[in-house]
Parts: C-alpha cells; sequence; structure tokens
C-alpha cells in the first residue's frame, strides 16, 4: 500500500532551505545595487567638478589681458552664484552646479570657502554626505581669500571641494596655475 502512494510536495525543511538561499541571494543583490549607486554618485560629482574647473580655467583664458596687472584672474567666490555663473560660464552645463540629485532648478551646489585653508581636512564648509556640496575656494598669490578680483586683488589659483560617498573621503581639484 505504501509502495502505490507517491510523496507530492516539498518537505518543511527543503522549503527553509530554499528560502533561506534566496534570502541571501536578495541581500547580495541589495548591497551590489547600492554599492553601484553610491560609485555613479561619485562619478557624477567629479565629472561635476571637473567641468567646473575646466570652465573656470577657460574664464582665466578668455580674459582681456589688460583688465587685470597681472594679465588675468580666476572668478572670485562672490561670482560664483546661482545669479553669475551662467554670465561668467555661459558653457558650463547647468546639471555640473548641482550635486547628485539636487534639482537643477534649485540653488546651485556650489558654495564659497570661508577660510583659506587649503587642505580636504581644513577647508570650511567641510563637504560630506549630510551636505552635498562643491566647495570653491579661490585664493590669492599670497594665500588669502579672493572674494572679488577687483577688490582683494587678483584670484591667481583656486581648489574645488567634494565629498566622495564610497571612500568618505574629501577629494580636491585645483587650478592649474597652482
Amino acid at each position: 500500500m505504501l509502495d502505490s502512494m507517491t510523496r507530492r510536495g516539498f518537505t518543511v525543511v527543503e522549503l527553509i532551505i530554499t528560502i533561506t538561499i534566496m534570502g541571501i541571494l536578495l541581500t547580495l543583490a541589495v548591497v551590489n545595487l547600492t554599492a553601484s549607486q553610491a560609485n555613479g554618485r561619485d562619478a557624477e560629482r567629479k565629472g561635476d567638478v571637473e567641468a567646473l574647473a575646466l570652465n573656470i580655467e577657460n574664464y582665466y583664458n578668455n580674459q582681456d589681458p589688460n583688465l587685470f596687472m597681472s594679465g588675468g584672474t580666476y572668478l572670485g567666490s562672490s561670482y560664483l552664484n546661482d545669479s553669475e555663473v551662467k554670465q561668467f560660464l555661459p558653457d558650463l552645463d547647468p546639471k555640473s552646479t548641482h550635486a547628485p540629485g539636487v534639482d537643477v532648478s534649485g540653488p546651485i551646489s556650489v558654495v564659497e570657502a570661508t577660510n583659506a585653508v587649503a587642505t580636504t581636512a581644513g577647508v570650511l564648509p567641510q563637504p560630506s554626505k549630510s551636505n552635498d556640496v562643491y566647495v570653491y575656494q579661490p585664493l590669492t598669490a599670497s594665500g588669502a581669500l579672493c572674494f572679488d578680483p577687483f577688490i582683494t586683488g587678483d584670484c591667481r589659483k583656486f581648489n574645488i571641494y567634494y565629498f566622495q560617498e564610497v571612500s568618505g573621503t574629501v577629494e580636491v581639484i585645483t587650478s592649474k596655475r597652482q
């Protein structure tokens, strides 16, 4: 009689093992997706600051050499705001002034440095995951902050600081004329 009965379905142990394996695979997929998204945001941040730096270099190169005593200047931090960035950097893609996930129609993510400490640990404000900003730090030849080259003297160099999510570090892009 037992021989004629066939076993149908799965045992509880087989179901538990299958569900456990599926849970592990799902967890690995979510972790991998999260890491990929963070890498993508980091790549976007780096691309943004590189485009910003390139456009600021172009601004320097396209000036009238008679405008400043030294022949050229970078943008002062007072000129890098919502209303004036389009005027002074007309070729810059508006997306490059906004951190990943920030609405392009909102305020730009580029803020001016409030100190002249030219290190990734010392610049203020400090870019971080909680305040996803790009910190622009124009400096005079003597190393002081340069808000307006007509008032504080020529902006001879600059640094742009940004946060890298995967490594948890602040990175910097420097001007070509350091």
